[in-house]
């Protein structure tokens, strides 16, 4: 079994001066970190790093040497699901066959760009969005546990202190 911590749209420093603290500690125990764009500053990147790998994908808002070193989208296996990663601003993520045209045969896909969470089962595709650590009151994050070819996904409110 495996733990997936989900984030996207963190903005740091344009929109906020640090990812909140509880991210950290919604994302306490998690074997892997995915973030889905609009990360900014590889600072972001570096401080989740110490809880666990990351794996990030450049997004529209992301600077060039964000945008140099991520992919635009990526995919990855866990146990036995296949993940797709993407910021969500290059293509339809509502349309299946949008999404197997750039992604691939996946399981799931996960995207960010629009600071909404969402999930949604498109056909043979289900759809996560975490949604966004600088929206205030409406700032969420996203888990993920895989245990083989099933997984569970949740959302987890930032709620201010």
């Amino acid at each position: 079994m495996k733990r997936i911590g989900v984030i996207s749209d963190t903005h740091v420093p344009s929109r906020a001066k640090a990812v909140p603290g509880k991210v950290f500690e919604a994302f306490q125990g998690v074997d892997m970190i995915f973030h889905a764009g609009d990360i900014v500053s590889f600072d972001v990147l570096h401080e989740l790093e110490l809880l666990a790998p990351v794996y990030a994908v450049a997004g529209n808002m992301d600077n060039w040497e964000v945008r140099l070193e991520l992919p635009p989208k990526r995919t990855i296996i866990v146990e036995d699901v296949t993940f797709g990663l993407t910021h969500g601003h290059m293509f339809n993520v509502r349309s299946e066959r949008a999404v197997r045209e750039a992604m691939g045969d996946i399981d799931c896909l996960i995207y960010g760009h629009t600071h909404k969470a969402d999930f949604e089962r498109i056909d043979g595709i289900r759809i996560f969005n975490p949604g966004t650590t600088v929206g205030g009151v409406n700032s969420s994050v996203g888990l993920i546990t895989v245990n083989g070819t099933a997984f569970e996904t949740e959302w987890v409110a930032l709620k201010r202190d």
